[in-house]
């Protein structure tokens, strides 16, 4: 039996969703003053999801990937901060003002965390997990 028919539907179901999750906002980032590394780790934490689901892939790599992700998320921080502190939080919905870079600052931070979090999704699949329901 190969291992993508012993992964549960419910595990597959949810990797396909991060997939297209990712791959959604890597290409909303092709318009970005600096899209490329941000095109491509929301991609590759998107293919790390599915890329589970045919081949086991080592814990040490979620790890590694989830604390760089943290840092560089920590990295932007001080803006998120900065964000929390200002009366209209709605402007983080709107268009990218020059003179507010806490805005991208913070929406940076907010994707990094998310990326990072959604890797803690396959490190918590135990082996019982991967029967069919």
């Amino acid at each position: 039996m190969s291992y993508y028919k012993e992964i549960s539907r419910k595990r597959k179901l949810i990797s396909f969703l991060f997939l297209g999750l990712f791959t959604w906002s890597a290409y909303i980032q092709l318009n970005d003053p600096d899209p490329y590394h941000w095109f491509a780790i929301y991609l590759l934490v998107g293919l790390l999801h599915v890329l589970s689901l045919f081949r086991p892939i080592s814990k040490r790599i979620y790890w590694f990937i989830f604390f760089l992700l943290i840092a560089y998320s920590l990295y932007h921080f001080s803006y998120f901060m900065d964000w929390i502190e200002i009366d209209n939080k709605n402007e983080i919905f709107g268009e990218m003002v020059y003179e507010k870079p806490y805005l991208e600052g913070t929406r940076e931070f907010l994707g990094l965390l998310i990326c990072a979090l959604s890797l803690l999704y396959p490190l918590n699949i135990s082996k019982k997990n991967l029967e069919n329901n």
